[in-house]
């Protein structure tokens, strides 16, 4: 990461930019998160063009007794796909471990697609496997909090996330990593 917050990573000819969000809470979360950081900069048709600051996040659902989360929101330019990003994004997660075994269960890494925007404006799509923006991303205060760090003038489907923030359930449970009361 240089002093911007941004990763020079690989070429692509970016017809889009995403934003995605990462979390872990296995292992040694914050070393995973900027090893994860480094991976999707490598991955081809993907540049990493802005790191939010990292986040500490109480666990939102899932089994109780987990340990906190770190989670971190990236910008990326893509010419891939939105299914070939999701792809790529589950490549990455399985490099670092990744098991799906409990539903908002405790984890290595997850990588999720926010959002993808076009020359066209935000790609929506209802779909089992990618829905876009996010189902969920709205509320989530542990994704919302890190995004608004990067760039506080951002929106998710036409809202700003600061907004969005204002009113995410779990927002009270996140802090900016060193912050932590």
């Amino acid at each position: 990461m240089n002093a911007a917050g941004s990763v020079n990573g690989g070429s692509t000819d970016a017809r889009a930019e995403a934003i995605l969000a990462l979390g872990a809470n296995l292992g040694d979360p914050t070393a995973t998160l900027t090893a994860a950081v480094r991976a999707i900069a490598a991955e081809p048709g993907l540049t990493v063009l802005a790191v939010s600051p990292a986040a500490v996040t109480a666990p939102v659902g899932g089994p109780p007794g987990q340990p906190d989360y770190r989670n971190l929101v990236l910008r990326v330019a893509t010419g891939l796909s939105p299914e070939d990003l999701l792809a790529a994004c589950h490549r990455i997660e399985a490099r670092f471990g990744r098991e799906r075994v409990v539903r908002w269960g405790p984890r290595t890494l997850d990588v999720d697609i926010v959002t993808v925007v076009t020359a066209d404006g935000e790609v929506h799509r209802t779909d089992p496997e990618l829905t876009l923006p996010h189902a969920s991303a709205a509320g989530r205060g542990f994704v919302l909090a890190p995004w608004s760090w990067m760039e506080p003038e951002a929106r998710l489907d036409g809202v700003p996330v600061t907004d969005l923030l204002a009113a995410a359930p779990d927002r009270d449970g996140v802090h900016r990593a060193g912050d932590r009361p």
